[in-house]
């Protein structure tokens, strides 16, 4: 069960990278959306680290 969230976690992080760098290379970046985004990761890294 712990390794099925964690999985989980691990692929929304992946999908928020994904979705940062896209954003990032477009020609006017959205630079809130971007910082958002980035929070969104941090907590779910976070999340992630702290599954015993």
């Amino acid at each position: 069960m712990v390794d099925a969230h964690r999985a989980a976690l691990s692929e929304k992080h992946a999908n928020l990278e994904s979705q940062i760098d896209q954003e990032v290379h477009r020609p006017l970046p959205d630079e809130l959306l971007i910082a958002q985004w980035k929070k969104e990761k941090l907590r779910l890294k976070e999340a992630i680290t702290g599954i015993r």
